[in-house]
Parts: structure tokens; sequence; C-alpha cells
């Protein structure tokens, strides 16, 4: 019997892909949970396993050509009476701490479509806000889903959402998209020039790069970047590490870097500092409540991707390193979803990993504030007027100047040093 493979959803906006690379060529056989096909779309790349074993029959999508979610872009012949299936990879946790066990989670949330719509109720994600058919009509005709439409600040009566909030939202939504396409095209269309081509390769960008490179401008032409550069003494971290760092490897299958020691200060800073922890719409500030936060992981050499650790301050420094683990693992190996890179609420990226000592990173939107950690280094520094050996680090805060000024950037910033420098090793677990 012929088995359907489908254009897998790999996010809930996500309407189609591009198949970067069949890994099976037809005739050729594959087995169950086996790599079947690499697709790309404007979230992530990511690897697909086959749902059946089989033949790969027949390909109707080639490489570097897209189908819309749910298309049948193959089919595989298994010699029994199966009907069509869906391939698709979901996240596989191998701990519990790192399931999402809030409704919240944007990998159960539906797609945006008349019936999700007609189907919902009038009310926002936890059930406490109205919306009016008209608003939701809007939502939906632009590609808002109801999880998303929930975070909007209303203006009207009892914090109610009004078609204006809707249409200022889209608004302030395409802006920044629009410009970034504009700016690309006219790179794209300015003349060439021409090169000797025994001195120079020219090399077209992959889809990860133009995503990159989309979201990059789009940020700054968004926000008003500003940097607040602080050094930390990691001393007593580098110690707790240095005791505990290979019995934590044995039991947890990992090294234990100061990452989440990091994540875990910055989390307690911004319920310190809410404000930061915030996004801005228009002319309202959306403050969260929670934190959903984003790590930023490499990709080889020429990718980078912010998959998002949610409701992290609910997680120990234990929970938050196998978080990070568990992402940065799925990020290299191709296995994230579409849902797993968005709704970050602040971020953090680590150029030290690369023995960089500071960086001024771009926000990563739509938060007010990034994160950067430079290499810890042992450095001669004073202290009680004597010279000592201590493990010193830099940290760097960008932040939205149209929202976080130098003054709430700075304690934020020194409230982080804090954390770190009176570490509690309870906190681990």
């Amino acid at each position: 019997m012929q088995v359907a493979v489908l254009m897998p959803k790999m996010g809930e906006s996500i309407t189609e892909g591009k198949i970067v690379k069949w890994h099976k060529k037809t005739g050729e056989k594959i087995d169950r949970d086996e790599v079947l096909l690499e697709i790309s779309t404007d979230k992530v790349d990511t690897e697909i396993p086959s749902s059946t074993s089989g033949i790969l029959s027949k390909m109707l999508v080639q490489e570097q050509e897209v189908a819309e979610v749910g298309a049948v872009i193959a089919y595989i012949e298994t010699g029994t009476g199966q009907g069509a299936a869906v391939v698709e990879e979901r996240p596989k946790p191998e701990d519990e701490e790192m399931q999402i066990p809030h409704a919240e989670s944007m990998s159960s949330r539906e797609p945006v479509t008349e019936k999700s719509y007609a189907a919902a109720p009038s009310h926002g994600h936890s059930g406490d806000k109205f919306y009016s058919p008209l608003v939701k009509s809007i939502a939906k005709a632009e590609g808002i889903s109801l999880d998303e439409l929930t975070y909007l600040e209303g203006t009207g009566a009892g914090g109610r959402v009004t078609k204006e909030d809707v249409i200022r939202y889209i608004e302030n939504r395409t802006a920044s998209q629009a410009r970034a396409r504009k700016e690309i095209s006219s790179q794209q269309a300015a003349p060439q020039v021409k090169h000797d081509s025994a001195g120079e390769q020219v090399i077209p960008m992959d889809n990860m790069r133009q995503r990159i490179m989309e979201h990059m401008v789009a940020s700054r032409d968004v926000s008003v970047h500003v940097a607040a550069i602080t050094e930390v003494d990691m001393t007593g971290i580098a110690d707790y590490i240095s005791r505990n760092g290979e019995a934590f490897r044995k039991r947890e299958g990992f090294q234990l870097t100061f990452m989440p020691f990091i994540s875990h200060a910055a989390i307690k800073a911004l319920k310190d500092f809410p404000l930061v922890n915030s996004s801005i719409q228009g002319t309202n500030i959306l403050q969260h409540n929670y934190v959903n936060l984003g790590i930023a992981v490499a990709v080889e050499t020429t990718g980078l991707l912010v998959p998002v650790i949610r409701r992290a301050e609910e997680k120990n420094v234990l929970g938050l390193a196998r978080a990070i683990k568990d992402l940065a693992t799925r990020a290299r190996t191709k296995r994230l979803t579409g849902d797993d890179t968005i709704g970050s609420t602040f971020s953090i990226t680590n150029y030290g990993v690369f023995g960089n000592l500071m960086g001024t990173p771009i926000i990563n939107q739509p938060n007010v504030a990034i994160l950067g950690v430079g290499a810890v280094k042992k450095r001669p520094v004073v202290i009680n007027d004597a010279i000592a050996i201590r493990q010193m680090g830099f940290l760097t805060l960008s932040f939205d100047h149209r929202l976080v000024d130098g003054a709430l950037g700075g304690q934020f910033l020194e409230r982080i040093v804090h954390y770190l420098e009176n570490f509690d090793t309870k906190q681990v677990s």
C-alpha cells in the first residue's frame, strides 16, 4: 500500500516549508524513524524522520522546492494496508523537568484556521479576556493566533482588546519586516561586481543565513540599541563546578557549565526588574509575568538559533542545565520545531565559549534586552588593597533605549552580578 508523506506542521504560524535535502532516493528502502528529508521554514531547519518502513516510491516535491503544510510530498510503498500518514517529528525530552506542562506551550497551539477561531470561546488564553467577533475576524485574516492575541494589551473597557489594538499591533509588526525586505531587495538588486574567478568564490546564502540577515536588519530598525558592560567575579561558581563537575557529568551525562548559573541569576534579576522582561506594542508596554528564556545556539559555523526555555522561572540551576542541554542538542541535530524558537521574553548569548571577552549583541525581537556573556578567565584583581587571582568575566547588556534607560539597564546588570557573586549552592538542586 502507498503511504502519503505530508509536509509536516512545524509551528502554529508556519504555512509552508522548503525541502532542502532528500536523504533517500526513489526506490531506496527507508526504516521507521530513519531520517527521510530535511526541510527549512522561516523559523528552523529540521530533519524529518519517516513514520513508517518501506520503499520510497515517488517524490512529488524536489529539493529546493516549496510545499504547503499538509501537502503530499512523496509516497512510501509499505506492502501493508496502512493509510496515509504524516511524517512529523516531535521533541522527546529526556527528563520530566524539561517538559512544558503549561497551556501556553507554543507546540500545543492550533493553527490559525477558520475552524479554530469558530470553535474557540470568546475568551483569551487564560479565559479572562473577551474578544469580539470583529477582533477575531481581523486577527484570523492577518494570521494572528488566539494564543498570540492573548498577549495584546487592550485599551478598551476592563482591558478589552479593541479593533484599533489589533490594527496597531499588525502595523507595528509588519513595519520592520517591510523595511528589512526593502533593504534586502535593494542589496540583491545592486549591480554585480565582476570578480576574477580564480581569486574569489561566490557562495549563495542558505535559508538560515537569509533569515538571520532579515531578523538582524529588522531588529536594528526597530530597537534603539544601547549597551552596558560590567565584570563579574565567577570564582565561587568556578570552584563549585571544579568540586562537583565530575559527579554531575557521571549523573547527568553532560558537562556542568557557567550558563545555567548565569541564566538563573538573570531570571532572578528579571523578577526584581520586571520592566526588562517586557515587549513594546505601539505606545503600550506588555510586561510579562513569566520568563521565556531564549538561549542563542551556534549551529555549525554560519548559523544561529535562539530556542526558548518556557517558564524558566520555575526551574532551578539543575533544571536549567538540563533544558539548555536539550535545546542545544536538538538545535544542532535539526530536531527543533518552529514553536521552539518563538515566544521569548529575554535572551542570553554566550560568545565566551569561543574565547571572546566581550561583545555587543543585537536584541532578539520582540525582547527589549539581551545579555551577552564573555569568557571567564583568571585575572589579577585588587581585593581589600591586595592583589588576588580570580576567575573574572565580562557581561554585556544590550537594551532597547525606547523602554530601558541607562539607570534601569545598569541596575539590572549589577543585580545579575550580585546574584552570581553571592551564589547559593542550594539553588542547584
